[in-house]
């Protein structure tokens, strides 16, 4: 460690080494006149604020070493470790990245842990941290209820509240949490991030929910520091924002002064604890050590400005407290801290000779588990849970399987219908889905099935809706938003891509939020909504590491995904999206009117085993080849690859092409990812040539990865793929000038039929 100190840790030594010592007093008693804060306390959390603090300038000193990868302080924000002592051990809490000294003091609740190596480990990627294991810096541990948020920017608020929320609910549907009944959830964040929308969106979710009468036992903690990295917080600004919100009770305290950190935080605990309801606690804190990294704050802040701030300094303030007390002396004090810098440098040299991940299969391990064998053992269960269904009444006696052929929206309803029979602990949320019963009809009856308290609707806000599938996952549900249209989702991606994607892969599994998320998507509804009722954009799922995506196309394959979707949540706690075409959902006929040729009979429970389809397995129609026999042996003169929209229309294709005397196999992808790669391969090399029909853009489409995945598995023969413009989809007829039509499909399979007769 270098000789010289931080100009922080001079001022700091110096001043705590001038205070005297007062008279002794009992160690039970208030540190101060009129605060339950006692001497003991104060003194154990005196040592939790020095550990972050030693623990930030050996981050900056590892880095300088090669061997420290994050720094970010939490220096001056120590105060917030009076928050955790409000609390206790067992309150879920999703923290700021400037929380260190709450990460300590919760870990001098539980004896047997080292909050010191855990961050350390942090900062030096090593395999040992025991939350993230390396992939980031994080404050987070199981055993402590601390969950791991990574750079919050405010995007762990949504979750934060969909916990608070799913707390009351497990109440009402007798679903187990790891939480105690009356615990609460603390999530702290910085001044900056109220100028979020995902804050402002979550904190109107909690504010709404309050005021329809229903639990939501959630603290927020700001650590307002005035800087969001070199912009200014305008004085007075979160009072006036958070002052009087409705349904919110507003605490704000000099957040240097650990007396008054923690009496104002234990009304703020004991009020949410109590009433269920939330708090915003505002702490004014000051930060030291610039914001991160490289960041050099005197390029927007005076030496003279920065000097003055030491005399707020949270630790300086603790140790006066202390000395006041008649606890120590400044000299010792000084020598506590000094002690603890000592173990913290220790711990530093040994982090950084520990190892770190070193290869792609050890960092994935976490990411996206299957258990292939499990989840279709769940699948074939007639009860998930132990617990005895009655499906007869479930459907008001008349079963799905004896309904007769069914549309696609409807085999989807049936399969809601016997998902949530089966597992009490799966809920149906969502705009419109409840008494409405969805846009489309989807969720029809399914709230007189299984009432408000598991199938019911939310506020128009696709972040609130994905952040109490997040948070209710966390509590031990089996969440099933529903996000209305495709487009709505793009207001709220981030809550899958860098919340629920990454949750499994940053606490090695030891948190998980599993759910499926059912959107309505694609085009082809003849024109009608316009752009954000017909998106094709699908890349933003694609390429999020880890999420399942699945695209029904036909009637008989939906119950079956949708089966393997939940059963792979509830398994390995897996995060997928199941894109539904509106257009197919009511189709019923295939090539005339009449012919019935897009429906199906619904598979009852002694058929799902049998009719299992495991995720990342495509379905192959055989058109024009004899008997038309489904067998992969049954080579064709051209291999069609499709999904959604793109089935049918390919299918029609090929019909006219089977009498034209060509064979073609078309390929329902089903899975967009992964990808059914095998499939596609092996499809390829029986008929030699493919042509990949894209509904979606060209340009970031889904064709784009099919052909890569055929060039990279060794296929050689023709490849041609036909694909929608690289346009958003208008009003009326103008829609058909942009996507993908059936004459354009069939000039592509003629082209590349009469190019192979040709050879």
């Amino acid at each position: 460690m270098p000789a010289e100190r931080h100009p922080l840790e001079e001022h700091f030594v110096t001043a705590v080494t001038a205070l005297r010592r007062g008279p002794s007093r009992d160690l039970d008693t208030p540190v101060r006149p009129g605060s339950p804060l006692t001497i003991r306390q104060a003194g154990e959390l005196f040592q939790a604020q020095c550990q972050s603090r030693q623990a930030d300038l050996a981050a900056i000193w590892m880095q300088t070493q090669g061997r420290g990868f994050y720094t970010i302080s939490s220096s001056g924000h120590e105060g917030n470790a009076a928050v955790a002592a409000a609390l206790r051990p067992g309150d879920p809490a999703l923290l700021h990245y400037r929380s260190g000294g709450f990460y300590c003091a919760r870990a001098q609740q539980l004896p047997g842990h080292d909050p010191v190596r855990d961050i350390l480990g942090g900062v030096a990627a090593a395999t040992s941290e025991p939350i993230a294991g390396g992939r980031h810096k994080v404050f987070g541990n199981a055993e402590l209820a601390v969950i791991p948020q990574t750079s919050t920017i405010a995007s762990h608020l949504p979750r934060a509240v969909g916990l608070a929320f799913a707390l009351g609910r497990a109440r009402r549907t007798g679903v187990r949490t790891p939480w105690a009944p009356d615990s609460i959830v603390v999530t702290s964040f910085g001044d900056a991030s109220v100028n979020h929308s995902t804050l402002v969106g979550a904190i109107n979710t909690a504010s709404n929910t309050v005021y329809q009468g229903l639990p939501l036992p959630l603290l927020m903690v700001c650590e307002d520091n005035g800087l969001g990295i070199s912009t200014r917080t305008p004085s007075g600004w979160i009072t006036e924002r958070f002052l009087s919100r409705p349904g919110l009770r507003y605490l704000a305290v000099n957040g240097c002064d650990l007396a008054d950190v923690y009496d104002a935080a234990s009304q703020a605990v004991e009020f949410v604890r109590t009433a269920r309801k939330p708090a915003f606690l505002h702490l004014k804190t000051v930060r030291f050590l610039g914001h991160a990294g490289s960041d050099a704050e005197v390029a927007y802040r005076t030496p003279a400005e920065i000097a003055a701030d030491y005399a707020r300094d949270p630790l300086l303030v603790t140790a006066g407290l202390l000395a006041d007390a008649g606890f120590a002396d400044g000299p010792e004090l000084a020598a506590r801290y000094e002690a603890i810098g000592d173990q913290v440098r220790e711990v530093a040299v040994q982090v950084m000779a520990e190892p770190q991940l070193s290869s792609a299969v050890q960092v994935m391990a976490p990411l996206a588990p299957r258990s292939t064998e499990q989840v279709a053992a769940q699948v074939a269960a007639v009860v998930a849970e132990p617990a005895e269904v009655d499906r007869a009444a479930v459907f008001g006696g008349r079963l799905p399987e004896n309904e007769g052929p069914l549309t696609l929206a409807q085999s989807i309803n049936r399969a809601l219908h016997d998902e949530l029979a089966r597992r009490p602990q799966a809920l149906v949320f969502g705009e419109d889905v409840s008494v409405k019963g969805g846009v489309y009809g989807l969720t029809r009856g399914l709230r007189k099935s299984f009432g408000g308290a598991r199938v019911f609707d939310t506020i128009l806000d696709e972040q609130a809706i994905l952040g109490v599938g997040l948070g209710a996952a966390l509590a031990g549900f089996l969440p099933i938003p529903e996000i209305q249209y495709l487009a709505y989702l793009h207001n709220a991606e981030d809550q899958l891509r860098g919340e629920a994607a990454t949750l499994q892969f940053f606490s090695q599994g030891q948190y998980r939020n599993p759910m499926v998320v059912r959107i309505a998507g694609l085009g082809y509804q003849k024109g009608f909504g316009g752009h954000f009722h017909n998106d094709n954009s699908v890349a933003v799922l694609r390429d999020i590491p880890g999420l399942v995506v699945g695209v029904p196309a036909h009637p008989s394959d939906a119950p079956a995904m949708l089966r393997s979707l939940l059963a792979a949540a509830a398994v390995d706690g897996t995060v997928s999206v199941f894109l539904e075409p509106i257009a197919l959902y009511h189709q019923r006929d295939l090539h005339s009117a009449g012919d019935g040729g897009w429906l199906a009979e619904y598979a009852g429970p002694g058929r799902w085993a049998a009719e299992h389809i495991p995720i990342g397995r495509a379905r192959r129609w055989l058109v024009g080849a004899g008997d038309g026999g489904p067998s992969h042996s049954d080579a064709a003169d051209l291999s069609i690859v499709t999904f959604g929209n793109g089935v049918p229309m390919s299918l029609r294709v090929a019909n006219t092409l089977a009498q034209e005397g060509t064979s073609i196999a078309v390929l329902d992808l089903r899975w967009l990812s992964p990808l059914p790669v095998k499939d596609i391969l092996r499809e390829a090399a029986g008929s030699g040539q493919v042509l990949v029909v894209d509904e979606t853009r060209r340009s970031g489409g889904v064709s784009e990865g099919i052909v890569a995945a055929l060039v990279d598995g060794g296929f050689r023969g023709p490849i041609q793929r036909v694909t929608s413009a690289d346009s958003f989809i208008p009003l009326g007829d103008a829609a058909r000038t942009v996507l993908l039509d059936e004459a354009t499909i069939l000039q592509a399979a003629r082209s590349l039929i009469s190019a192979s007769a040709t050879e």
